[in-house]
């Protein structure tokens, strides 16, 4: 709880995966996977209440193991390829609800992202509090400068920014992607129309800020003199 606020905090885990088979449970370094999603909720001084909604009973065992909550399973039509994260999430606050479990703020955390700490959930949630944001999302810097990608239309290269590429690398302004790491929104002002990915209010959490320091002086060490 944090300033009298309930918090909740929501991993979506379904069985399927076309690319990596099972991820969700895959071992990484003697762990599954969302282990590490569900320690770093469980480890947050503000979230209240830490769940995994699934469709798959191995999935919700091994989610118990480790801690997390599985109130209640994923229906079926829920757990496609094409369906919607926002979908899955309305319908996980609603099952709480009719359990009578009620929550004023939602923290989605998705399990691919395992280098995410207890520490950057908390920020982000004392940050989004203490500026009355209705929504965050956390953003990491892109490897790729779109100033550099191309699409190729009739056999030509066309730009994807509308702007001169000739420039040094530091001068080029930068760029951001919505990473999958946290997504925090009052409950009250989600419905099925809430896109997850365009929220206005961005945050670096300290994991990604680390992470690009350590890819950056890896870069250094094998630039050839």
């Amino acid at each position: 709880m944090f300033e009298n606020k309930k918090i909740v905090g929501i991993i979506p885990a379904r069985g399927g995966s076309k690319g990596i088979p099972r991820k969700n449970i895959i071992n990484l370094c003697g762990k599954p996977l969302i282990a590490y999603t569900i320690e770093a909720g469980l480890n947050s001084e503000y979230i209240d209440y830490v769940m995994v909604t699934t469709e798959d009973c191995e999935i919700a065992e091994v989610s118990k193991k480790y801690g997390a909550e599985v109130p209640f399973m994923r229906p079926d039509n829920l757990a496609q390829d094409t369906s919607k994260t926002i979908d899955v999430l309305c319908h996980a606050l609603e099952s709480l609800k009719k359990k009578g479990k009620y929550f004023d703020i939602v923290v989605l955390l998705q399990p691919t992202q395992p280098l995410r700490t207890a520490k950057d959930i908390d920020n982000a949630i004392i940050h989004f509090k203490n500026n009355n944001y209705i929504s965050l999302v956390s953003v990491s810097e892109v490897d790729d400068h779109p100033i550099l990608i191309r699409s190729i239309e009739n056999g030509r290269l066309k730009k994807l920014l509308n702007c001169s590429s000739t420039c040094r690398r530091q001068d080029m302004p930068r760029y951001y992607k919505v990473n999958g790491c946290i997504y925090i929104n009052n409950i009250d002002e989600i419905d099925e129309n809430t896109s997850l990915n365009d929220k206005l209010v961005p945050l670096i959490p300290n994991c990604l800020l680390a992470l690009a320091a350590f890819k950056l002086c890896c870069t250094i060490i094998i630039i050839p003199p």
